[in-house]
């Protein structure tokens, strides 16, 4: 009979869940994704009046709090980032030398990533100091379980080594998601910081601002999902540890 096995038919079903959770959360941040390069070509071809372009207002901003960092043009689209190690905000060239909407709101939000490294802003630095170890744990994470529960199915006399490696594993996956849910308060604190100086220093417009508003929201929803695919991924594991283990 096809239900003559209660568990193995819960481990299926429980497998086919994990599989569907994964492949929604795939799918949802393809679409966010999309969403993202969408409303920053919409707002890409508005002009803000003020007339400065991403490079100058990034420029502007630092001066205005004190700074002094090189503002660099860098291949690639959205790849706008600053980087904390050698001092750099670097701007792709759809935001460097444009004017729009899009432009500003992207160059305002690294800006804000630079204020928050000069005033130490506690999430950024507790991030910086698990990046190492969500690193290791992307690579190594699910090759320990896996290699744990092959340990456990070949090795009938290894007791639950194959269950203690494989948990190991899990654990180092956690500081994946730990990693990308600290993110979420780094990043929306970024945009929140970006449209305030674009509304004190007059650089948009009060009909320009929502459109500086959609496309960072859209930017932070691919955040949002990351994290929740970690978490996906930490169920998986487990479930596959809890395999490994012998009764």
């Amino acid at each position: 009979m096809v239900f003559s096995d209660p568990m193995r038919y819960n481990k299926n079903m429980e497998g086919y869940l994990y599989y569907f959770l994964a492949i929604a959360v795939m799918l949802l941040s393809l679409i966010a994704q999309g969403r993202v390069s969408s409303v920053f070509r919409k707002y890409a071809q508005v002009p803000a009046r003020k007339g400065v372009t991403g490079a100058g207002l990034a420029q502007e901003l630092l001066y205005r709090n004190g700074l002094s960092l090189p503002v660099e043009q860098v291949s690639g689209s959205l790849t706008d980032h600053f980087d904390p190690k050698n001092q750099v905000v670097g701007l792709s060239e759809a935001v460097y030398g444009s004017s729009s909407v899009s432009a500003l709101a992207v160059a305002a939000h690294e800006i804000g990533h630079v204020l928050q490294y000069n005033e130490d802003y506690g999430p950024m630095r507790f991030r910086s100091v698990i990046l190492p170890a969500a690193n290791i744990g992307s690579r190594l994470g699910p090759i320990m379980v896996i290699g744990g529960l092959l340990l456990s199915l070949i090795a009938q006399n290894a007791g639950n080594i194959g269950y203690y490696i494989a948990i190991v594993g899990v654990a180092l996956y956690v500081m994946v998601l730990l990693f990308q849910l600290i993110t979420l308060p780094v990043e929306f604190n970024a945009s929140k910081r970006g449209l305030d100086m674009l509304l004190d220093g007059g650089y948009l417009a009060d009909d320009e601002l929502p459109g500086a508003k959609k496309m960072l929201r859209a930017a932070a929803m691919t955040y949002v999902l990351a994290a929740l695919g970690s978490f996906v991924t930490v169920l998986r594991l487990l479930s596959l540890a809890g395999r490994a283990r012998r009764r």
